[in-house]
């Protein structure tokens, strides 16, 4: 391993990321707000979504004892000997990031394939920063074809009254378009070179039965999500850690939970401005083109979840505003949830500046893409 390499391995969570200069600025506006619209402290707590932040954790702690069972090595080094070149390793977490994330969701997409992605950048000279962020575009893709792929799209078909299938009908011009430019954007920015293994560094033992425990403890915790018994299967998976294995809990990212807590904190007192409320009534974007593009502008500016629920009391055309959303998760890092927790999961410098370098002008193209498609 490169001495580069072992240093990266060895950094601390928040200094791979790129340190916590989003927690402190949203730490700063969560100041401001408390001056210029105080709140009683119950009050700041119920602007926490609560049961996002709940999951987040029990599937951080999960993640964390798969890494710790050394499982995510073996399997790297097993991918790396059958992938000869970038490019096709890009083509293969992207459509798997794609794929798995219209039927378990894109966070969970991203705790599954993040991980593996640091480890063979670990095992192999690769493109790390690139990889997780070709990642994130895919699970924001490819989760918006399903009504169960991400939260805005479950909010929306709820809303809908459509059929399950219905509503995929419905996303599926648009959700081609964005996976046609994954692909051409993958096509374009991973060349066809040759996968160098970086110098085989010691070896990390698999550890069977932290493997088995982290596997059915995520069948376990997934069940209480589905069955909104959040806090018993939160307390399940942490004593069950605590109890058994308690270096898995030590490495948990605690500061994606705050800067999650704090997006909600913080968007959702912007969203409730006066001046905000107003500019929603008096703009035209009930329909068509401006509510598909209003869609994406409130994406950028408080994610596209809270964009999706403020704008279906001011949008009648749903096929618009769900579309406008979905592309919206491109762009801005806060336009998804999705690209905070692949950049934090990623552990990698400059991070948010390869986000953006690559996600910007991957949103203007989807969007002049899609917009052209309703028009037509």
């Amino acid at each position: 391993m490169t001495s580069s390499a072992a240093e990266a391995k060895a950094a601390p969570p928040a200094e791979q990321g790129g340190g916590n200069g989003l927690l402190w600025v949203l730490v700063a506006v969560a100041v401001v707000f408390a001056f210029v619209r105080p709140r009683a402290p119950m009050d700041w707590l119920r602007l926490v979504d609560w049961e996002t932040v709940g999951a987040l954790a029990g599937l951080l702690a999960i993640t964390q004892g798969v890494e710790k069972s050394g499982m995510l090595q073996a399997t790297a080094q097993r991918l790396l000997a059958r992938t000869h070149n970038q490019r096709s390793l890009a083509l293969l977490l992207t459509a798997s990031a794609a794929f798995l994330s219209a039927l378990v969701t894109n966070d969970v997409s991203l705790f599954l394939l993040v991980p593996l992605t640091r480890v063979l950048a670990n095992q192999a000279h690769l493109p790390l920063a690139r990889l997780v962020v070709l990642e994130a575009l895919a699970v924001n893709a490819g989760s918006a074809l399903t009504p169960i792929g991400n939260p805005q799209n479950l909010y929306l078909w709820h809303r809908s009254g459509e059929s399950f299938f219905a509503f995929m009908a419905m996303m599926g011009p648009t959700v081609a378009v964005m996976l046609f430019w994954l692909f051409a954007a993958v096509w374009l920015l991973v060349p066809r070179t040759p996968i160098a293994l970086k110098p085989e560094a010691e070896a990390t033992p698999v550890q069977p039965r932290l493997l088995a425990l982290a596997g059915v403890l995520f069948v376990g915790f997934v069940v209480a999500l589905d069955r909104h018994w959040l806090l018993a299967g939160l307390g399940v998976v942490f004593g069950v850690f605590l109890l058994a294995y308690p270096r898995v809990l030590r490495g948990i990212d605690w500061a994606l939970l705050a800067i999650i807590a704090l997006m909600f904190v913080d968007l959702r007192q912007l969203a409730e401005l006066p001046a905000v409320v107003a500019l929603l009534n008096h703009w035209p974007i009930t329909e068509g083109w401006r509510a598909f593009l209003a869609a994406i502008a409130a994406s950028q500016l408080i994610s596209n979840v809270p964009a999706a629920i403020l704008l279906d009391g001011h949008v009648r055309d749903l096929p618009a505003l769900a579309a406008g959303v979905s592309v919206g998760g491109f762009g801005c890092v806060l336009g998804s949830l999705a690209n905070l927790i692949a950049l934090r999961l990623a552990r990698v410098p400059h991070g948010m500046r390869e986000f953006h370098r690559i996600s910007i002008p991957f949103l203007l193209v989807c969007a002049a893409s899609a917009l052209l498609l309703r028009l037509g």
